[in-house]
């Protein structure tokens, strides 16, 4: 089975900069949305399962950092990534500190270097999902073990011997 495609939230007032960044992002291993404002992009996430979004800080209307908070509280599983050429710490304290961002990158961005960070998010994602079917799984051997010891109590008891084997009551 092949893992499903990481869903990228692209946010950007600049439509030439969602461009560059659709064609720099491997159709075979994302899906791209796209999202010329923060209104437009909270649209975008009450229709769309979004794994990852990537904003701009200064675009007209809300913020970046007001979008990242808003999808923070909202959409806490999506991961969130600043994109911008404000420079400053300030930005990228605000950033870090009210959207709680998994990267902060500056315009020009380094292609190589965003192209690491979507892939470390879509690893990160595989693992979740592979932790959330191990604790189904657990939980169901968990309930299955318990029904068996209340049709047979003791059912579910281990004897060991000094050396740790196991003695079975035959």
């Amino acid at each position: 089975m092949t893992d499903p495609k990481l869903a990228v939230l692209l946010v950007d007032d600049a439509p030439h900069v969602l461009r560059a960044l659709e064609r720099l992002i491997p159709a075979d291993e994302f899906i791209v949305f796209t999202a010329g404002s923060a209104q437009q992009a909270l649209r975008t996430l009450e229709t769309e399962s979004i794994d990852v979004i990537i904003t701009d800080e200064k675009m007209p209307g809300a913020s970046g950092t007001d979008l990242l908070k808003t999808v923070r509280t909202l959409l806490p599983e999506v991961t969130r990534i600043m994109l911008t050429g404000l420079t400053g710490i300030e930005v990228a304290r605000k950033a870090i500190n009210t959207g709680e961002i998994f990267r902060f990158f500056n315009k020009p961005w380094d292609d190589f270097e965003l192209l690491t960070a979507l892939r470390q998010v879509a690893q990160m994602k595989r693992i979740e999902r592979e932790n959330k079917r191990l604790r189904t799984m657990v939980a169901r051997q968990e309930d299955l073990l318990a029904a068996l010891e209340r049709e047979h109590p003791g059912i579910t008891i281990t004897k060991k011997g000094r050396d740790g084997a196991l003695i079975l009551d035959i």
